[in-house]
């Protein structure tokens, strides 16, 4: 029986001199850490519903209030059938998310499914581009969260937020003030523990499905079926490209799984609630984008970041429905800030564990439950991205991180179950191994549409990352020292 907080015995695979690039960390001992940090543990606190909500957060968002203004004009009125397809896309990676989740429930995300199947350096590049695919994320959409801040306030009293201090240098301003504003206001929340955490965000949440609900309910008035055609103008060609772009609309719904050691019944409900919230944000965005193009002429929608409110002025008539909807995307924003940053803090939560990053990221606070050093580290650090650095291009550096994280994880899939066939599985990827290898398939397609300069930023961030794993990571994993502990007895 061990004791709580001592690590379970090397297993056999785990002793045999391996490649330190190699090591792997078994799938029983990943479980049984689960909720272990320095100083304390994480609390199972989170229910089915609210794991649900926290993969909602992540991912309806910035997304469905912009995107139509470079979709539509790519697809047409066929933007709903583009919206579909990313759907399904997405649908292959969330069903290996789905399998792993419920088999190995930890913090780790595909970080720590790829540490028990691929290896340790593997895991590493893993967990290095979620690193930037999270704090990235979570900058870019505070960045969006200001614009639709100034719309709010310039739609109710008139006024907006001064460029000097609502632009980042370079872009006019010195600092963009909203966007750091939004991310310690989520890091306040945070640090007060996950259940509390988790029921500020599902109010959120619920604000921005009832707001775009709202914008059905009123859109609908007024569609002419005259905006329906032609269906496809531009064609396939067109609605694959429209897909191509909404796809990172979906990737929201990994950062379930990175709840994973504070979930109350993780290897039933993790499974549960990425795939619920797939479905959800599919039929949002299906229904919205349905009825936005029926609304107004697909032509219209160029340039566009405001299309939503545009439409509901234009069918009511009066500006009211418009500020309306600019709350509620303030509010959808903020949400996608809140639960993107969770998922950061937990990834690092995990890699510090494993001492592939400084321990002071697995450090839990004993009152909340929460790791609340590793919130204000990582809240300071996106916060001062969104405020100062014009991210541009380097927005771009999201998508390609999520997809090859994405990649990894059906791979994974594939690779347990060839090595533990027996393992329990509360959730398994039907008409296995087809649905993984079309998702890992997808990914790659995905990552190699993506632009040259995109690749610079993503090959920069994996030499940068390999540099910190041979010069601090390699050594002071703790399979490493716990290698060379047990040589030396």
């Amino acid at each position: 029986m061990l004791d709580q907080g001592q690590a379970p015995p090397l297993s056999p695979e785990t002793r045999k001199p391996v490649n330190p690039l190699m090591r792997r960390k078994p799938v029983e001992r990943l479980v049984s850490e689960g909720g272990q940090g320095e100083g304390g543990t994480l609390r199972r606190s989170l229910t089915m519903w609210q794991l649900t909500m926290i993969s909602i957060g992540a991912t309806l968002g910035t997304g469905i209030f912009v995107v139509l203004g470079t979709a539509a004009p790519k697809a047409g009125p066929a933007v709903t059938i583009s919206f579909v397809i990313a759907g399904l896309t997405a649908l292959f990676s969330a069903l290996s998310y789905a399998e792993l989740a419920g088999s190995v429930p930890v913090s780790g995300s595909s970080y720590s499914y790829a540490y028990a199947t691929m290896g340790e350096l593997i895991a590493w590049i893993c967990g290095w581009c979620l690193v930037l695919e999270y704090a990235v994320s979570v900058a870019a959409v505070a960045v969006g969260w200001g614009q639709y801040l100034n719309e709010l306030l310039d739609g109710t009293i008139g006024i907006t937020i001064p460029e000097a201090v609502s632009q980042p240098y370079g872009q006019g301003g010195f600092i963009n003030l909203p966007a750091l504003v939004v991310v310690l206001l989520s890091m306040v929340f945070l640090m007060r523990g996950a259940k509390e955490s988790a029921t500020v965000n599902s109010i959120m949440v619920a604000v921005k499905i009832v707001t775009l609900i709202l914008f059905i309910g009123i859109g609908v008035m007024g569609i002419k079926s005259g905006n329906y055609t032609p269906l496809a103008p531009l064609g396939v060609t067109g609605i694959s490209a429209a897909a191509s772009t909404l796809f990172f609309s979906y990737i929201g719904f990994d950062a379930a799984s990175t709840a994973g050691e504070e979930a109350k019944n993780p290897k039933k409900d993790l499974p549960r609630a990425i795939m619920l919230s797939l479905g959800i944000v599919t039929v949002l965005y299906v229904l919205v984008a349905f009825v936005a193009v029926g609304a107004m002429p697909w032509k219209d929608f160029e340039g566009t970041e405001a299309a939503l409110a545009q439409i509901m002025t234009d069918v009511t008539g009066t500006s009211v429905w418009g500020v309306v909807l600019a709350a509620g995307a303030v509010i959808a924003i903020f949400s996608v800030v809140f639960a993107v940053l969770y998922g950061q803090t937990r990834i690092l939560f995990a890699m510090s564990r494993d001492g592939l990053v400084p321990k002071v990221f697995a450090k839990v606070d004993e009152k909340t439950g929460a790791p609340r050093a590793n919130v204000v580290i990582v809240s300071l650090f996106c916060g001062v991205l969104a405020a100062f650095i014009p991210l541009g291009k380097l927005a771009d550096a999201t998508s390609i991180g999520t997809l090859f994280a994405f990649g990894l994880v059906n791979i994974a899939v594939i690779i347990l179950r060839y090595t533990k066939p027996d393992m329990p599985r509360t959730f398994k990827v039907a008409l296995f191994p087809v649905t993984p290898i079309l998702g890992f398939l997808a990914c790659g397609y995905m990552m190699f549409s993506l632009d040259l300069p995109t690749w610079i930023v993503f090959g920069g961030w994996m030499a940068v990352g390999l540099v910190v794993y041979f010069t601090y990571g390699i050594r002071r994993s703790r399979l490493a020292t716990e290698e060379v502990a047990t040589a030396e007895k």
